[in-house]
């Protein structure tokens, strides 16, 4: 049974609806620890540009570093322990910074080592997650489940960002981070009362158990398909520009810009709607215009707009941010979401994780280069001089994606060329991707 655009998914599944609370309930935490984090290090700890940007840097750093072998991990394992597991871990990690600023010993040196950490605990979650979903889920759900599950993350972070922002403001941007902790908590419960079980794999299921092995095929599966291979390429250039901006996005909203807290926050907030917009579009504008020309028109049409952004200046200026930031996350949501669709319906479910993981290495492991990169050319030419060079590359990645076999058809494919679809000796697969 479809449910249609009616939340017929959230009503009848119960397992989903869970799954569904608590992811959407992490973004928000998520969201609230983007802003604050960066504004405890700038009015709390007075940190310099590239300090900022180190904190996005070691958030997403996991994913160069174990990003490859936790992929085969996942896929040897049951998901939901994992994912279990992952958020205590993170929890615990964001309670010690309030603990830490009570007893007066925060630093700089915490905060990047709990940035650390929890993107080594959110490589595990993610993973995991990424490859539980569609065991959850009917082939026929998985549209609207990607929608639902996207639509809410964006509006989580909407919601989040703002009430970042305003914690920050009200009780301080250290008491913002404690409210992350408390999302773990929540998301902690919502997984362990589903009642969906995976099955245990038997061993002609397994993955072969050579972890060297495993990565090859991962890497392989994403190396081998042109549209695996497009989709990796362009998401790792993509997140190289948007880190690159939003890792000094509140450092030229702040000095540059001259915006408080609070007002930082609201701004984010309202520029990140978009992502609402773009994941309900994304399934009609798709189904009317074909999932490959859809993708095209989110991914290269809208994010020119960022653009706008190194415009912004007080008053009626902050337009500029708003309007490019609102074309931003609504292309870049909409593309995931029939990203999301086409990884689901084309790629063996035996190797959801290690295509998560290995995409991932190249789509996350840019984005702490990306980080970097934003300080670098924040601290040498100035904030604002890098805002200009980072949000030209957001549109200019998408040029991947047209000169790729992406332009010359009208809907991504739903199954391997014959071809691509046995496994080679050598490296487990013969298919590749994002």
């Amino acid at each position: 049974m479809n449910a249609g655009i009616h939340g017929g998914l959230l009503r009848r599944h119960r397992d989903f609806r869970l799954l569904w609370c608590g992811e959407t309930t992490g973004k928000f935490g998520t969201a609230v620890t983007g802003v604050a984090m960066p504004l405890v290090a700038v009015s709390t700890l007075h940190a310099g540009t590239f300090e900022v940007s180190l904190l996005s840097a070691a958030a997403w750093l996991p994913w160069l570093i174990i990003g490859l072998p936790v992929g085969a991990w996942v896929d040897r394992m049951r998901r939901r322990p994992i994912m279990l597991a992952a958020d205590v871990v993170s929890l615990l990690l964001f309670a010690s910074v309030p603990v830490a600023s009570w007893l007066g010993w925060l630093s700089i040196g915490q905060l990047l080592t709990v940035a650390l950490l929890a993107g080594t605990a959110a490589v595990f979650f993610q993973t995991a997650y990424t490859a539980y979903l569609p065991g959850l889920l009917e082939p026929a759900d998985r549209p609207e489940g990607n929608a639902k599950l996207h639509g809410s993350a964006s509006a989580a972070q909407i919601v989040g960002l703002g009430a970042g922002g305003l914690l920050a403001q009200l009780a301080g941007a250290v008491s913002a981070i404690f409210a992350n902790a408390g999302t773990f908590l929540v998301s902690f419960l919502c997984l362990l009362g589903m009642r969906h079980r995976e099955p245990r794999a038997t061993e002609a299921e397994r993955p072969p158990k050579a972890l060297v092995k495993e990565v090859r095929a991962g890497l392989g599966l994403v190396a081998r398909d042109p549209w695996f291979r497009t989709l990796t390429l362009f998401g790792a250039f993509s997140n190289l520009a948007l880190t690159g901006y939003q890792s000094i996005q509140v450092v030229f909203l702040v000095r540059e810009v001259g915006l408080s807290s609070g007002a930082v926050g609201g701004l984010i907030a309202v520029a990140s709607t978009g992502g609402v917009v773009g994941a309900f579009a994304a399934r009609r504008v798709a189904a009317r215009m074909g999932t490959a020309r859809a993708m095209l028109l989110f991914q290269l049409g809208f994010p020119v707009f960022a653009l706008l952004i190194p415009l912004t200046t007080g008053g009626a200026g902050l337009a500029f941010y708003v309007l490019g930031g609102l074309a931003v996350s609504g292309g870049v949501v909409a593309g995931n979401v029939i990203k999301s669709g086409f990884q689901q319906a084309y790629c063996p479910p035996a190797l959801f994780g290690r295509l998560a993981a290995s995409s991932a290495f190249l789509n996350y492991g840019a984005i702490p280069l990306g980080a970097i990169l934003g300080g670098v050319l924040g601290t040498a030419l100035g904030v604002r001089p890098a805002m200009w060079i980072t949000t030209a590359g957001v549109p200019l990645a998408a040029l991947i994606l047209y000169f790729s076999p992406i332009r010359r058809c009208r809907d991504l494919p739903t199954a391997p060329r014959p071809e691509n679809a046995s496994p080679a000796r050598g490296s487990g697969v013969a298919l590749s991707r994002s």
